[in-house]
């Protein structure tokens, strides 16, 4: 196997590529420790030692200081790794190790998502949020159902109502183009009209 090329990553970090194919990225330092350079071979020895040893314990260490700042979900994670060129081996055998330790839970995020969300986003909105982050639809609907309890719509209409009432909203002095701006900001969060119109009906019959 034979060096043929080695690409600045970063300021600490280069990308190496073998035999014309983009292999790892390695610290300056470590290219030095392993002797490799342009145009100089590598042992299939050595190179497994990177990529089985340095690079999956690095992975790993990244996986894990990324889940001590803030929770992921595993395709949030699985991005982040990523983004560090670790090949695709390594970055699913670092997300197993965390989800070994309970470190990496889609199912806990999505639960705490929904409890420190759901005073203030529609149900909607917050299943489409998940959704995005790469919560499935198969473990999120469950969860959903649970967390609700089949009292949704009027858990929306007193999100609703905290809404209105932060928008100022008074069917006597809101005037029919200010009404249709909180009805607008009130879709964009996600509620469906006919609990925005019942909500406000409510307020129009006080």
């Amino acid at each position: 196997m034979t060096i043929t090329d080695i690409v600045e990553f970063d300021k600490k970090r280069c990308k190496v590529f073998i035999d014309a194919e983009f292999a790892f990225v390695l610290y300056r330092g470590e290219l030095k420790e392993y002797g490799i350079k342009t145009g100089a071979e590598i042992s299939e020895t050595v190179y497994e030692e990177i990529i089985s040893v340095v690079l999956s314990k690095r992975c790993k260490l990244r996986a894990m200081n990324l889940l001590q700042k803030k929770d992921y979900t595993t395709r949030q994670l699985r991005d982040k790794l990523e983004e560090g060129l670790y090949p695709k081996e390594l970055v699913d055998e670092a997300i197993e190790y965390v989800k070994s330790y309970k470190y990496l839970d889609d199912e806990r995020y999505a639960r705490d998502y929904i409890a420190y969300h759901i005073s203030t986003r529609s149900k909607n909105r917050i299943v489409q949020d998940l959704i995005t982050k790469g919560i499935s639809k198969d473990m999120l609907m469950p969860i959903i159902e649970e967390l609700y309890d089949g009292e949704s719509s009027d858990v929306e209409i007193e999100q609703v109502k905290a809404l209105l009432v932060k928008k100022h909203y008074d069917p006597d002095t809101t005037d029919f183009k200010e009404k249709q701006k909180i009805m607008a900001f009130l879709l964009r969060r996600g509620f469906q009209m006919s609990t925005i119109r019942k909500t406000m009906n409510y307020f129009d019959e006080e």
